[in-house]
This record gives structure tokens, sequence and C-alpha cells, in this order.
């Protein structure tokens, strides 16, 4: 049976939230410090409870989890029995709680990235801060809105770039700021995975009794269910991902933004197979230019994954996936677990600089704390933002064909107005933020 759509417009006005939307209500992080003391527990709802949810919903899982909201029953039963102390109270589609339970501090978005968007922004124009999985949205213009709305209203947010927290990023932030390889004018990213391929169904089967495909579908447009979507297959059609680039960009990509305090490229070419209208591909090269920082030059920047990831850069063999910063003064490889300087010789005698990020509380309570007290979180919309803009600027220059021009101002593709229907998508009745 399919679920009764729900328009933004009358989820508005049908909530008593909605007087805090008219008028200057809203959350900000000061009467969230005002409101919560760092000894009491947030009200949260998690919006996407199995596979990489479960995860998120174990990080938050020593707050209040008044609410659960799932399209599949099955998971939805599972995560209400594993949190049975909790008492929350259950939901097939994340518009009715956010009607419903008005009282909650915050929400933890984890559905696919097609519906980032619809639940992260629908809960922060009710107040409530937000940590949503990465990337952060779907489209660029979606990524832009998020961010600025984040901002004006000061609400707590984080995105789900948890390696962001360990201390070996830290580390080579540091080393690369320090001037560890000189100024840094090239840097190599690629990730050993294939998100790709695949055809549309022909001969669908009938949707399980423990689906509500029609609210998974959310924002898409309408289709038939079949197994190949469901539950990480998705990453691969462009309705509801975003290929390699997407799933793994800001994982890795995030470093670079970090140690060279990079924002919005300017220019961005695609090499791979003729773009299918509807897969990603399973192997892409991305070229960004970036201008100049004040702690780097304008910098180039290669994204490689599936099978155009390299064996060796530079006659050095590198591992599946990571980090190549080139500076004037050699090179270094970087992984989420450790660095090397090269060539090895040039560097026995090097010194790490003094350490000066401070260790992570862990990502989820960065975010929990920022609820409750106000203070910052080193993976905001503010920063996770321009990064998802940058991630899915590379899907656009592949689907478009060619290279494009970037006007991060005016949020337009300057060179080729065609790559413009990419920025933004069309939402299905009901879903649009």
């Amino acid at each position: 049976m399919r679920q009764p759509s729900l328009s933004r417009r009358s989820f508005l006005r049908t909530s008593a939230a909605a007087a805090m939307v008219a008028g200057t209500g809203f959350h900000s992080l000061a009467s969230a410090a005002e409101s919560k003391s760092p000894n009491e527990l947030l009200d949260i709802a998690c919006i996407g409870v199995a596979n990489r949810a479960a995860e998120n919903v174990r990080g938050v899982s020593g707050q209040n989890l008044v609410a659960m909201c799932d399209i599949d029953d099955n998971y939805l039963n599972q995560a209400l029995k594993q949190y049975a102390d909790k008492k929350s109270n259950r939901y097939n589609d994340f518009r009715v709680l956010l009607d419903k339970e008005k009282s909650i501090d915050a929400v933890v978005v984890s559905t696919p990235d097609h519906t980032h968007a619809p639940a992260s922004m629908w809960a922060m124009q009710l107040g409530k801060h937000c940590y949503c999985e990465k990337p952060l949205t779907h489209t660029v213009h979606e990524a832009r809105e998020m961010t600025n709305y984040a901002v004006k209203h000061k609400l707590a947010t984080q995105m789900g770039t948890q390696i962001h927290a360990g201390d070996n990023y830290r580390r080579v932030v540091e080393a690369i700021q320090a001037g560890a390889v000189g100024d840094v004018t090239h840097v190599d990213v690629w990730v050993g995975k294939g998100w790709g391929g695949g055809t549309i169904p022909t001969d669908p089967p009938p949707v399980p009794k423990n689906v509500h495909w029609d609210l998974w579908l959310g924002p898409a447009a309408e289709r038939a269910y079949s197994p190949v979507y469901m539950p990480a297959q998705w990453r691969r059609w462009w309705d509801f991902g975003g290929g390699t680039l997407g799933d793994m960009g800001c994982h890795y990509i995030d470093l670079v933004f970090w140690a060279l305090k990079l924002k919005y490229p300017t220019k961005i070419g695609a090499e791979g197979p003729s773009p299918d209208p509807n897969t990603a591909p399973l192997g892409l090269t991305v070229n960004y230019t970036f201008p100049k920082t004040d702690v780097a030059p304008a910098v180039t920047m290669r994204w490689r994954d599936g099978d155009h990831c390299p064996r060796e850069i530079n006659g050095q063999a590198v591992p599946g996936s990571g980090v190549v910063f080139h500076g004037t003064k050699g090179m270094m490889i970087a992984t989420y677990g450790d660095f090397k300087l090269l060539p090895e010789d040039k560097f026995t005698d090097w010194k790490a600089p003094e350490q000066t990020i401070p260790r992570s509380i862990g990502h989820y309570e960065e975010w929990i704390k920022a609820c409750k007290e106000g203070t910052p979180t080193t993976c905001s919309f503010d920063y996770s933002g321009p990064l998802t803009e940058t991630v899915l600027l590379g899907n656009v220059a592949f689907r478009t064909g060619g290279p494009i021009e970037w006007d991060a101002k005016s949020l337009k593709v300057t060179n080729n107005d065609s790559a413009n229907q990419y920025i933004e998508r069309k939402y299905r009745e009901g879903w649009r933020i």
C-alpha cells in the first residue's frame, strides 16, 4: 500500500513547531547551551537504523533515543529490540516523525544519499540540531542550502566523516602545514572501490511486506522495486547515490581540504567511460583546480577510483587507497592510519612538528557536546558543505562530458549551461526541501 504524500508546506502547517519556523524560536547553539546542561541527556531521533546507520545509532546511544525511523520493518524491529530500554517510538516516515516528535533536540540522519537533504533540512527548519552521514547531500544545491541554513540559525551540525576524528589525520595536517614537503602544488587521491554499472531491472519482483518502497524512493522519481537497489547497491544509481566518488570522496578528500584549507574548486574535468544516464562508472578520474589559500599556492588535485586506481605514483608503490601530497621538497603518502615522507633518505632526520591539534573527544561526542554547550564541531556543515560540493562537482563534470568552470558564488557552471541541470534536481511531490 502506498503511503500518503505529505508536502513540505502541509507538514509545516500541521506541526505545532511551525510557529517556531515562522517566528524567531530556532534552537541556536546558545539556546541549546541554556536548555541542556552537560549532564542532561539529549532527546534524539534516529532516521535510518541499519547497516551504516546502526553504527550511528550506537554512537549516540548514550542519549535518549526517543524515536527511530526506517522504511524496513525488519531493520526497525531489530533496532528497537536492541535498544528496548530506550522505549523509542517507531516510525516508517520521517516526515510523520518530525511532525509528532515536537520535543526532540536533534536528529541523526543515516538514509541513502537522495533523502539526506529532505530529512536534515526539514529537521533543521524545526530548530533541531543535525548529524548527517556523508556525503552531506545528493546535489550541490542541497549542500549549499543546508550549509547556509545551519550557519544562519546557529545549529550544531556534524557530517559523518568519522575518520576526521582520528589522530593520524591530525598529524598529517600538522606536518603539511608546517612545510614538511614544502609548498604543495598537486595532490593525488584514490580509492580502490568501484560502485558503478548495472541496468534497470525489466522483471521486478513484488515489494517485500517489510519494505515501504514508496518511502524509500522519497524525492526520487517513481520506479519499480528491485533488490538490486538495496541495501547498499543504490550507490551505483544516479537517482540515489554518486558512485565511488560520492561514497568515499568526503573521507579521503577531507584530508586534503583540512591540510590545505581548501574550499571551492574553480575548474573540474573528468575522464572515464561514456556516461550512462542511470549509473555511475566502474572507474573515474577527476581533475580539480583550486585557488591559493593562506597555507598553499594554487593546487591541482586528481581523484581516481575503481579501475582507474594507480598501483604506483612517481615510481613509488602505493596502497589500495590513499593520498599523496606533492610538494617542492618531497612528497607524503597518507592513509587512514599512517603516513610516510619520500624520498626516505631525504627525511631520515625529519622531526614531527609540535602537536597543535588536540585529540578528538570522539566524532559523535563532539556533536553531542555542541548540541548541549554550543561548542564547535570539526565537521560542521560550514566545513563539510563545501567539501561535499567539491565531491559532487566531480560527478557533474563526468556526466557533462567535458571540463567545467565553476562560479561558487553564483552556484553555476559558467562554460557549459547544460551542466547546470546536475546542480539541482527535481523532487517528487511531497519531498521538496
